[in-house]
């Protein structure tokens, strides 16, 4: 509001008609002022596409470009012509129909010319296609899992091998739109909590597949756009040459959660990798619980409300309540059953057909944390405790 009294004296209206003029753009001051443009991710009043950081999309961007030009003339020549001969020959002059066919010129005319613009239109396109496609000799391999409503990302090949990890919308940001007030943010609803993390000049391969339903991966200031369909291997990749960071979302209507899937990859240089595949090595070797361990009932509870608050609490609420076709968890009978193995099985192996997605990637220390917290919360208070070798037992 300081801002729109700031501007007032040198906008204010003469006319009626100015007035108009002046609020819309106050309001437009307003929202400009309000929300920025996200480097890597969308602008306010986005009209183009993202600016590109890959060949790939460079090339997508001047093929763009390539054919709205030749079908821009295209149009204007074709309408061009129909409009003058409608208006220089109209029969208010006193022109005439001509009488004549099968004009030899004319039709090879008309097959020739555009035979030749479909050839120059197909030929910069199939090797832009051709390369989309090629995704041989990549220095690092990384499979992308879509699952309602995240992203798992496991690094097969190149530095990083061996290490995985769930990246889903941070926490604050659901709070917000929740709320049904969000406060202003350049990155609304695209924060996650773990991001990809990739190396700038080196070509990252990647390969989708989903555990439910069908998702697609995409990065617009990339190129890239997959699908992720349960069943299949799908794979496209990309050379980012520009460090930063950039931002996707899931585009396949995924379900009710479908717009809080986005996608976060960090490019960062080849020292920052490597100091930040080390750091992530350490962290999951220190996340990797001994199966053998016994635990108390305290510890475990408080390691479950954390695996549930970022994995389960979106579907089933923090109120254990569920909502729609998602069923509660308080009161349960499977979670009230004295028998842990109906419930392991369940987060193993999900059910109804995928509305309760399988988490067989969760450690067996975070599923047995996860179910004591959800036997022993709400008003389920069994006092029953789930111990790490109880779910190591279910997986067999």
């Amino acid at each position: 509001m300081k801002t729109m009294k700031a501007l007032w004296p040198m906008l204010k209206p003469r006319t009626a008609g100015q007035l108009v003029v002046t609020l819309g753009a106050l309001l437009a001051t307003r929202l400009a002022l309000a929300v920025g443009d996200l480097p890597g991710g969308p602008a306010v009043n986005q009209l183009d596409l993202h600016p590109p950081v890959t060949e790939i999309a460079a090339d997508q961007r001047w093929l763009h470009y390539f054919m709205l030009w030749i079908c821009s003339i295209i149009f204007i020549g074709v309408f061009g012509v129909m409009f003058y001969s409608i208006f220089k020959h109209r029969k208010s002059k006193g022109a005439k129909a001509a009488n004549f066919h099968e004009s030899t010129t004319v039709e090879i005319i008309w097959t020739v010319v555009p035979f030749v613009i479909v050839i120059l239109m197909a030929l910069p396109a199939t090797r832009v296609v051709v390369a989309m496609k090629d995704t041989s000799a990549a220095d690092l391999t990384i499979k992308t899992t879509g699952m309602q409503w995240k992203w798992g990302y496991d690094y097969l090949r190149g530095e990083g091998e061996g290490i995985g990890f769930v990246s889903t919308l941070d926490a604050s940001q659901r709070e917000a739109s929740d709320s049904g007030h969000p406060a202003a943010m350049d990155d609304y609803l695209l924060k996650v909590d773990n991001p990809l993390v990739v190396p700038v000049d080196k070509k990252v391969r990647i390969i989708t597949t989903a555990s439910d339903v069908v998702h697609a991966f995409m990065v617009p200031s990339f190129g890239i756009k997959q699908d992720a369909i349960p069943g299949f291997v799908r794979d496209t990749w990309f050379r980012a040459d520009k460090v930063g960071d950039y931002y996707g979302q899931c585009a396949e209507l995924c379900g009710k959660e479908h717009a809080y899937m986005p996608i976060h990859v960090k490019v960062v240089t080849a020292a920052d990798y490597t100091k930040w595949v080390d750091g992530k090595k350490k962290e999951m070797a220190a996340l990797a619980d001994d199966p053998a361990k016994v635990w108390t009932l305290p510890d475990l509870l408080a390691r479950g409300e954390k695996v549930y608050a970022a994995n389960c609490a979106a579907c089933h609420q923090a109120s254990g309540k569920g909502g729609g076709p998602i069923k509660p968890l308080d009161g349960a009978a499977v979670v009230l059953d004295a028998d842990h193995a109906k419930q392991i099985h369940v987060l193993l192996n999900g059910q109804n057909n995928g509305a309760m997605p399988a988490w067989k990637q969760l450690s067996d220390t975070e599923i047995a944390a996860v179910v004591t917290y959800t036997k022993n919360n709400w008003s389920n208070k069994t006092g029953q405790l789930v111990q790490p070798a109880e779910v190591v037992a279910a997986r067999k």
